[in-house]
């Protein structure tokens, strides 16, 4: 009898050790620093907020490239590069179109918080994008074009803010951008960009 008492004694201590170590474990695990790098392609919705006489309609554009995310304890720090199809409508005041595309590479610097477990999850996520025009391009009838052609800069400073979903290597991201500065080097100083965009990407490792 006191044998088996001693057993059950035995095995009761482990048990309890036992679960006692594996929360310490997993709390251990989320406070050691990570790596991920993945790829990432989308969609984006751009407007460019205007003043006088022209107004700016939604178009569809795109991008593509990479994204990383370094951190411990659910804070993360997600440096990202990818290109950038913007493409956005201008009206004058008699309806008159001016197509406005750009061809830009965008460099964003998100700080954020993740959450989940078992590669189920969520993050959150701001910070600044700075974007490096490539290529310009408009569109609009010859006798407009002396009037209103726009003259993009070459960079541009924008703020971000969104979050997403993540499943195992797969992450879904739907973010918001707001310019910071014009893009306009002259003419329009109140042109700046507002933007939606809708990305899918997958973690490498």
């Amino acid at each position: 009898m006191k044998k088996l008492i001693l057993v059950i004694s035995i095995i009761t201590t482990v048990a309890v050790s036992q679960a006692q170590t594996i929360p310490m474990a997993l709390q251990v695990a989320k406070m050691l620093p990570t790596f991920q790098f993945g790829v990432k392609t989308g969609t984006n919705l751009t407007r460019l907020s205007t003043s006088g006489t022209l107004n700016s309609d939604n178009q569809a554009g795109y991008l593509g490239g990479f994204w990383a995310r370094i951190g411990g304890s659910g804070i993360q720090l997600q440096p990202e590069i990818y290109i950038t199809g913007k493409n956005v409508t201008l009206k004058d005041a008699s309806g008159q179109d001016n197509t406005v595309k750009f061809t830009s590479i965008d460099v964003p610097i998100l700080a954020g918080k993740s959450f989940g477990a078992l590669g189920f999850g969520g993050h959150i996520n701001t910070g600044p994008v700075i974007s490096f025009v490539v290529n310009k391009n408009q569109s609009l009838s010859t006798a407009y074009d002396h009037i209103t052609h726009f003259e993009y800069k070459d960079q541009a400073l924008a703020w971000q803010i969104g979050g997403g979903i993540d499943v195992q290597k797969l992450t879904v991201d739907l973010r918001y951008e707001i310019g910071l500065n014009s893009l306009s080097k002259d003419g329009y100083p109140d042109t700046k960009i507002s933007m939606f965009n809708l990305s899918f990407g997958y973690r490498l490792f």
